[in-house]
């Protein structure tokens, strides 16, 4: 199941460049501040992690073997370590040996945290029968991945590449806790019947 979410994210980016290819179209060319918003969290994160998302929800969510939290941070991190390994090589491609090291403890680190987020929430929605955590997941995804891609996108910004570094460790940080939060509390099983009242 794991190769396969791993391949379902190789297979994310095609439709979400698509949309992005679209998007710049109609956008033009980003020369003032609200066109960098509308790039970042819409064009690129919202485009990008919605597709994760629904790889994510359409089969990953349905397997047996997805019966704890945990399984939601995993299986969204491997879908989300997918869609890089492929956007990395065209990166790479375009920019050389000097883009590929600095995706490499950025972008990369990157995706692995907006996954970590989608998926705890993701696996909160399934192990407690609450549907709207899933929305809450996909929105804080493209929350942070929205800011990571604005500081990175917007010339208009002062410290556009500081800024993009902090919303990276606080994305990191809130990831950290998540997991740590999967492994404190337990949180009720989908095979355990539950208690009449």
């Amino acid at each position: 199941m794991l190769v396969r979410t791993f391949i379902f994210g190789i297979l994310a980016i095609v439709p979400a460049i698509l949309l992005e290819f679209e998007g710049d179209h109609y956008l033009g060319p980003v020369d003032n501040a609200g066109k960098a918003w509308i790039q970042a969290f819409i064009i690129v994160a919202l485009s990008e992690e919605l597709y994760k998302y629904f790889y994510l929800r359409s089969y990953v969510f349905k397997r047996p073997e997805f019966d704890e939290p945990y399984d939601g941070i995993v299986c969204a991190v491997m879908i989300s370590m997918g869609f890089p390994a492929l956007e990395n090589v065209m990166y790479v491609f375009q920019g050389g040996a000097e883009v590929a090291v600095m995706r490499m403890f950025t972008a990369v680190p990157a995706h692995a945290m907006f996954g970590v987020l989608m998926g705890y929430w993701v696996g909160r929605a399934k192990m407690e029968s609450k549907p709207g955590y899933n929305w809450i997941g996909l929105g804080s995804a493209v929350l942070f991945h929205g800011l990571y891609d604005l500081f990175l996108l917007s010339e208009y910004i002062p410290g556009q590449f500081f800024g993009a570094i902090i919303s990276l460790v606080v994305g990191l940080v809130l990831a950290r806790s998540a997991i740590r939060i999967h492994g404190r509390y337990q949180f009720p099983s989908i095979d355990e019947p539950k208690e009449l009242s």
